[in-house]
């Protein structure tokens, strides 16, 4: 059922078109009428001075399933038999947030031939976790895993869910928050707890990256979100732990439409700028393909990988699996190098979680100054060089 409008009370102000956040109520006849658009989130009725509006309650229902609800939750993605660093990260932040909650902390994994992965996932902090071994879930497939992982939160309603916003994590979580019926927050760099609602506090950036939005999700559950590697900091091992160990079995009924007939490593696996301890970064100042053989040439030097900035991927100096950035990759090396790279907030975003940050630009007023622990104002085909040549010096080779 949609929203109601009395005709007989409307005296055709316009109150409500103004205040629909989405666009969907628009004047007929002097008449408001409400289109597909509508979400049912009461702005309308709420300005409405007649009262002539009336939403209905389906608020009632979603806060049934805020009081059932309990727990955090953490999908433990498995890839070729692996778990990804951004596992390890989730429930670190996890046992943060079941902590303030007084909860306990679960992760479910999805996957044939899981032996070890519980021992693994208690020892990462999971106080419980619920594991579905089965050969329909030997290769990823969005069809099943969605199935399975929908019917788990339906049957044992966790108060929060966090992925990681890998590619895996951006294919499957949304089709799981719609067969949930839930809202899902993507890529955030912050998660925090509202201890008076029981709120997930969920921060990301917004407009472009000019903006840091912190969203809430005050009524449907679970309260989920996606969240970058290398953007939490992990808990600490504890090798031994045990835990309680749920084994969930599929239904005849759960299968895929679609099958996996082969899985070819893509180029971005091939670049591993996750979980690299050194990034040497080349902004649109190395002006050009050949600028990033020099920042090679220092990365190869000092053990780390390339990376850039989306300036330099749009255009087409370097591949886009080198980009480091909102829409790239989040990185927190030891050590990150920026050559030539301005700052801008949306690339900032992917690397200030770094141990060390060293900058070289010749703008003295380039914004990665403010986040950069040493900074070198200069010509970085001056200034990469000179570095090159103290390693050499410093390793005894010249």
């Amino acid at each position: 059922m949609g929203v109601i409008i009395d005709k007989e009370l409307c005296i055709g102000c316009e109150q409500c078109v103004d205040a629909c956040p989405f666009d969907a109520v628009e004047m007929k006849r002097e008449v408001p009428e409400v289109s597909d658009a509508c979400t049912l989130c009461g702005s309308c009725a709420d300005v409405c001075p007649e009262g002539a509006i009336t939403v209905p309650e389906v608020e009632r229902a979603q806060d049934d399933r805020a009081a059932e609800a309990k727990g955090v939750w953490v999908y433990a993605e498995v890839r070729a038999g692996q778990m990804p660093e951004v596992v390890a990260e989730l429930l670190g932040q996890g046992r943060r947030l079941a902590e303030q909650l007084d909860v306990e902390l679960g992760a479910v994994v999805l996957g044939h031939g899981l032996d070890g992965a519980a021992g693994e996932l208690f020892a990462m902090g999971a106080d419980v976790v619920y594991a579905a071994d089965d050969p329909r879930l030997a290769d990823f497939n969005d069809d099943i895993y969605c199935q399975v992982l929908a019917r788990l939160i339906a049957e044992y309603k966790p108060e929060v869910l966090l992925a990681g916003a890998t590619s895996i994590g951006r294919s499957m979580i949304p089709r799981v928050a719609t067969a949930a019926a839930t809202g899902l927050t993507a890529d955030c760099t912050g998660l925090a707890i509202d201890p008076e609602k029981r709120l997930l506090l969920q921060t990301r950036p917004a407009f472009g990256g000019n903006i840091m939005a912190t969203i809430v999700c005050p009524s449907a559950r679970p309260q989920m979100a996606t969240v970058r590697p290398r953007v939490m900091k992990r808990g600490e091992l504890r090798q031994g732990a045990q835990g309680r160990l749920v084994t969930v079995s599929l239904s005849d009924e759960e299968k895929s439409l679609t099958k996996v007939l082969e899985v070819v490593q893509s180029l971005e696996e091939n670049v591993n700028l996750t979980g690299a301890d050194v990034v040497i970064t080349g902004g649109r100042g190395v002006g050009g393909p050949e600028g990033f053989q020099l920042v090679g040439q220092l990365a190869e030097a000092l053990g780390g990988v390339v990376g850039a900035t989306r300036g330099a991927v749009d255009s087409e100096w370097i591949g886009h699996a080198h980009q480091v950035g909102q829409t790239g990759r989040t990185v927190a090396p030891k050590l990150y190098v920026a050559l030539g790279v301005s700052g801008a907030v949306q690339h900032l975003v992917g690397m200030q979680g770094s141990d060390t940050i060293v900058a070289v630009n010749k703008d003295p007023n380039a914004p990665i100054f403010d986040v950069a622990h040493y900074g070198i104002v200069g010509d970085l085909f001056k200034v990469a060089p000179a570095m090159l040549s103290r390693l050499k010096q410093l390793r005894g080779q010249g």
